[in-house]
């Protein structure tokens, strides 16, 4: 069975303007510990569709199913990193901010802060447990987003362009060290970006999503070993692919809505 799956999965956003359809019958199916990247242009629905998993937003129509059971909410199954760096509490320290889902939980305090540090070791942050957000630069409080999301052990985790507002060079940094937390978690991974060489860095597979409605245009393996080389020609061929079948989703998209 596969740990996530989604089957016809439409959503309609009510505007102003009238009815308009975020994404429309996507289907696919996430295997257990799968890293999964979708992309597309802008407008085809990748965060709605990332927060449906979440249950952040129900479908209009559709489904999504996680091992098996229908998603009607959001659950501690799932971890979220979002792009914006105030989604840490900007009154708690690193190590209280990692804490804050295992409070939730009711878990004993000695227990949650050893939890919390063993995910900011993992992170590689743990001597800046006691910092606040604002003495952490923003790749550092990313890693306590991600610390934060994978303290109360979820099967799955996602991640809405975590590092899209980071300089290219933390980009980098983050995208090695996420690499190395999911081969060391073996967490499912569902990951939104519009970064076509960090899809192929980090995805074993990608969706490409046509925009107005977002729907599924393919599904792309990316059969790299790990750790990949972005300076390989095998690498770059991934990415001209992927790029191709972008450029063709654009092109083919539906009418703009009004």
């Amino acid at each position: 069975m596969p740990h996530i799956e989604l089957s016809g999965v439409s959503l309609v956003y009510d505007t102003p303007s009238g009815r308009v359809p975020g994404v429309e019958g996507v289907g696919f199916s996430i295997e257990a510990s799968e890293f999964l990247c979708i992309v597309g242009p802008s407008g085809c629905g990748k965060s709605t569709l990332l927060n449906i998993i979440a249950g952040f937003l129900a479908p209009t129509s559709g489904e999504v199913r996680i091992a098996g059971k229908p998603v009607t909410g959001h659950g501690l199954d799932r971890g979220v990193v979002f792009q914006d760096f105030a989604q840490l509490f900007p009154w708690r320290t690193a190590l209280a901010n990692v804490t804050f889902g295992l409070e939730m939980k009711g878990v004993a305090k000695g227990e949650r802060e050893e939890i919390a540090r063993r995910q900011l070791e993992l992170v590689k942050l743990e001597k800046f447990a006691q910092s606040y957000p604002h003495h952490l630069s923003g790749g550092m409080q990313q890693r306590v987003a991600i610390a934060r999301a994978l303290a109360y052990n979820p099967s799955v985790l996602l991640m809405d362009e975590p590092f899209a507002a980071l300089d290219a060079l933390t980009r980098d940094d983050m995208q090695r060290l996420l690499a190395e937390v999911w081969r060391e978690t073996r967490k499912t991974v569902v990951y939104v970006t519009h970064n076509v060489a960090e899809a192929v860095y980090l995805a074993d597979r990608v969706v490409v999503m046509t925009p107005h409605p977002g729907t599924v245009k393919t599904e792309l393996r990316i059969a790299l070993p790990r750790p990949r080389d972005p300076l390989s020609v095998e690498f770059l061929e991934q990415q001209k692919t992927l790029l191709r079948h972008l450029s063709e989703a654009a092109s083919t998209s539906g009418p703009q809505p009004a």
